[in-house]
C-alpha cells in the first residue's frame, strides 16, 4: 500500500494525487512537487489516503517536500513576474498584429520555463513570437491555446442561475454537451438562455440530462398518436418530469394521460 495526498495548484480546482513520500501532511499545507510542466508550488486539499500497488500508474509523482518559507517567498515573486510577463508578451503581440488573446503567463517554480495560455479562433503560428519572448525572458517559452470555457473557467462570473459559474467554482472537467439536452428539456433553443459566459451551451444542461431521458421512456413523443380512453388522438404537449402528456382526440378535444411509471 502506497500513501497518497490530494494536491491542487495556484486558482484551480482539480485536485491532482502525489505520493506523500512519507511525509506528514496536513489539508492547508503547501508542497512542492515535480509536475509535467516543471517543479511547482501545490496546496494539500485532501487528507492522505492508501493505494495499492497493483493500481498505481506508471506516471505516478512524488512530492519532493513540505515548501519551506524561502520557497513560499519565491512563489510569490515568481507570480509577480509572471504578471510582468503578462504584459510584455500582450505588447509583443499587438506590435505583431496577431490574432490571439493572451490570457496567463505562470512561471514554473526555478524559472526554467515560462509558460503562456492564450486564445484564437483559428491556429496561429506562433514560431516567431516564441524566439522573441526567449529573447526577451531568457528562458524556456510554451504557448498553449486555451478553449472559451477553459477563459470562464479562469476568470469566472455569474450564472443566469445568480450563482458562480459552476466551472469556477467546483468543476474539474468539461463534459461533453449537445444541443440534444435542450431539446430533451424542453427548453427554447434561444442562445440567450441555453449559452453560458463563455458563449457555448451551459454546462448545467449536463445535469439532468439522464433523467430527463429516462422519464421520456414513459411518454409518447410529440405529435405521434396514442390511444387513450376515449379515442386515438394526436399527442399536443408532453411534461416530460410529471409524465403526463395531452392528447388531442377528434369530437372529444383535449384529454390529459398520467403515467405514473416516471423515474423520481
Amino acid at each position: 500500500m502506497n500513501n497518497f495526498i490530494g494536491i491542487s495548484f495556484e486558482n484551480k480546482t482539480k485536485i491532482y494525487n502525489f505520493l506523500t513520500n512519507d511525509l506528514e501532511l496536513r489539508v492547508g499545507d503547501y508542497v512542492l512537487v515535480e509536475t509535467s510542466k516543471g517543479k511547482q508550488i501545490g496546496i494539500v486539499k485532501k487528507e492522505a489516503f492508501k493505494v495499492p500497488e497493483e493500481k498505481l500508474s506508471d506516471n505516478v509523482k512524488s512530492i519532493i517536500r513540505k515548501a519551506t518559507d524561502n520557497d513560499l517567498k519565491q512563489h510569490e515573486k515568481n507570480k509577480k513576474d509572471s504578471k510582468d510577463a503578462l504584459r510584455t508578451c500582450k505588447n509583443v503581440v499587438e506590435k505583431r498584429k496577431m490574432k490571439m488573446l493572451i490570457t496567463k503567463a505562470e512561471y514554473t517554480f526555478e524559472k526554467d520555463k515560462l509558460i503562456f495560455s492564450f486564445l484564437a479562433d483559428n491556429r496561429v503560428d506562433f514560431r516567431e513570437l516564441v524566439k522573441e519572448l526567449a529573447s526577451i525572458f531568457h528562458t524556456r517559452i510554451e504557448l498553449i491555446q486555451i478553449g472559451v470555457r477553459d477563459k470562464a473557467k479562469e476568470v469566472g462570473g455569474v450564472g443566469p442561475c445568480g450563482q458562480i459559474l459552476c466551472c469556477h467554482r467546483y468543476k474539474t472537467s468539461f463534459d461533453n454537451i449537445s444541443i440534444n439536452m435542450a431539446k430533451n428539456q424542453n427548453i427554447a433553443l434561444n442562445p440567450n438562455k441555453i449559452n453560458g459566459q463563455c458563449g457555448r451551451l451551459l454546462c448545467c444542461l449536463k445535469y439532468e440530462d439522464d433523467c430527463y431521458k429516462e422519464c421520456k421512456k414513459s411518454v409518447p413523443k410529440l405529435g405521434s398518436y396514442y390511444e387513450t380512453n376515449q379515442g386515438k388522438g394526436k399527442v399536443v404537449s408532453v411534461d416530460v418530469l410529471n409524465s403526463k402528456f395531452v392528447v388531442n382526440v377528434q369530437n372529444v378535444g383535449n384529454v390529459e394521460v398520467k403515467n405514473d411509471t416516471c423515474c423520481k
